[in-house]
C-alpha cells in the first residue's frame, strides 16, 4: 500500500484552539495535545479494551482537554475505526497508522527520508521517502513477546523489574556464542556475538538465573527486530533507520539495537520521546 502525506510545517505554530491526536496502541495509549498557547503536551496511559467515545473522552481528559474544546482530534492505532467521524462539533479524523509512524519518526529525527521502525507490542517497518510511505516488513516479535515470555519464565510482566534483572544478568548465561558454536569469529561477526538464543539453556543441567534469563529475553527481542530492520534497510537501499515506539525506551533494548546497527555498519537514529512518535505524526498530519 502506497500512502502520500506531507509533514506539516505548522507543528510549532499556535493554533486558535487546541488540537489533539490519540494513538490507541495494544499496550499503551498515547495522547499529544497542542494547546492554543503553542505548548505541546503528551501523556501515556495503559490501553483499555474498550473503544468508545467515552474512552476517547477519558484519555483526552487525562491530557487536560475536553473533547468538546477541540475542533478536531486525530485518532489512529488499535480499533480507532470503531469511533465515529464526529462528536457534536468536533471532527474525529481517522489517520493511517503507518503514515503517522513515519511522519512522527521523520519529524522527531529531523529527516526527509528513512526506514522507520515502530517497536511496540509488535514491530512494523516502513520506508519513508518524502511523501511516499510504504510498509515493507515487520515481525510479531516485540514488547508483547518480551512481556509474554517474561510471564512464563520469570513470573512477572513488570518491565521495570525485567530491566533491573537484565541489567545485572548476562545473556551468555543462556545463549550460545559464535565461539561456542564454531570456535571463532565468522565474517565480520566477532566470536562473542550470539549464535543461538537460549541455546546454552537447552544444553545445561543447571537452571539459569532469573537475571540471565531476563538478559537473554532482552537480547532475543532486540536482536531480532534490529536485524529485520537492517535487512529491510539494505533491501530498500535506504538509510538511516529511525526507531520509535515505547519498546526502544527500555535501556537494555536500546543498547542492543544500537549495537546491532554498529555491528552491521547501519546508522540507527533513536529520536527524543520515541514512544510518542505515532501520536505526534497523527497531529502533524491534521495540522493546517
Amino acid at each position: 500500500m502506497m500512502l502520500n502525506f506531507m509533514l506539516s510545517a505548522t507543528m510549532n505554530e499556535s493554533p486558535t484552539q487546541p488540537t489533539a491526536a490519540v494513538d490507541f496502541g495494544i499496550t499503551n495509549t498515547d495522547v499529544v495535545v497542542q494547546h492554543a498557547t503553542g505548548r505541546t503536551q503528551w501523556i501515556t496511559t495503559p490501553s483499555s479494551p474498550d473503544m468508545s467515545v467515552d474512552e476517547l473522552r477519558r484519555v483526552l481528559h487525562m491530557a487536560g482537554v475536553s473533547l468538546e474544546s477541540l475542533a478536531k482530534v486525530a485518532v489512529t492505532g488499535g480499533k480507532h475505526r470503531l469511533l465515529p467521524s464526529a462528536v457534536g462539533e468536533t471532527a474525529i479524523v481517522h489517520v493511517n497508522e503507518i503514515a503517522c509512524v513515519c511522519a512522527g519518526g521523520l519529524h522527531l529525527a529531523g529527516l526527509s527520508e528513512a526506514v522507520v521502525m515502530s517497536a511496540g507490542t509488535g514491530t512494523s517497518i516502513a520506508a519513508a521517502r518524502g511523501k511516499e510511505v510504504r510498509h515493507i516488513s515487520g515481525t510479531a516479535v516485540g514488547g508483547g513477546t518480551l512481556l509474554g515470555l517474561s510471564q512464563l519464565l520469570l513470573n512477572t510482566t513488570d518491565i521495570h523489574e525485567i530491566e533491573a534483572l537484565a541489567s545485572r544478568g548476562d545473556s551468555n548465561g543462556v545463549d550460545l556464542s559464535i565461539a561456542d558454536a564454531i570456535g571463532g569469529e565468522i565474517s565480520h561477526l566477532p566470536k562473542n556475538a550470539t549464535a543461538v538464543n537460549f541455546g546454552r539453556a537447552a544444553r545445561s543441567d543447571t537452571p539459569a538465573s532469573r537475571k540471565d534469563i531476563a538478559a537473554g529475553l532482552m537480547t532475543l527481542v532486540s536482536q531480532t527486530i534490529a536485524l529485520i530492520a537492517v535487512n529491510a534497510a539494505r533491501a530498500e537501499q535506504l538509510s538511516p533507520i529511525v526507531v520509535v515506539g515505547h519498546l526502544i525506551e527500555v535501556p537494555s533494548i536500546r543498547k542492543t539495537v544500537e549495537g546491532v546497527g554498529a555491528l552491521y555498519r547501519t546508522p540507527i537514529v533513536i529520536p527524543p520521546t520515541p514512544g510518542h512518535a505515532t501520536a505526534l505524526g497523527a497531529l502533524s498530519l491534521i495540522s493546517s
